[in-house]
């Protein structure tokens, strides 16, 4: 069981699945609402317990993001027509024992970093 929460403590969340997709994501509406990059991984619905209650913005047509209405922490993001919920890694409480695997939407990545740490780069997702 990992276990996680928003930079105030108000939003907490428990994964019990075994993650999936541990990615970086550059794209330019996670830069904008992250700040730069932003690291996740995916389990179902059902396996993520969620206290407290985040806000969900809909950021497009696709997908909604949640956020701690009171500090503003970014924690999840949900595909509209999917089964599974990412959760960002950066809320885990340590040890994760996790490792990232790729980067996704690269093709959108801001042009003041490189990305350099040999992990699988993708165009898209």
């Amino acid at each position: 069981m990992r276990k996680g929460q928003c930079l105030c403590g108000d939003v907490t969340f428990e994964v019990s699945g075994t993650p999936q997709h541990m990615s970086v994501c550059h794209c330019g509406q996670c830069r904008k609402q992250s700040g730069h990059t932003w690291a996740s991984a995916a389990v179902p619905v059902a396996d993520l317990a969620i206290t407290g209650a985040p806000a969900w913005f809909a950021a497009s047509d696709a997908a909604k993001r949640g956020f701690c209405a009171r500090c503003g922490s970014f924690l999840f993001w949900k595909a509209h027509d999917e089964d599974t919920i990412s959760f960002a890694l950066g809320a885990l409480n340590a040890p994760t024992g996790l490792r990232l695997e790729r980067h996704i939407f690269c093709e959108d990545k801001g042009d003041y970093y490189d990305i350099s740490d040999g992990l699988p780069q993708l165009a898209r997702s």
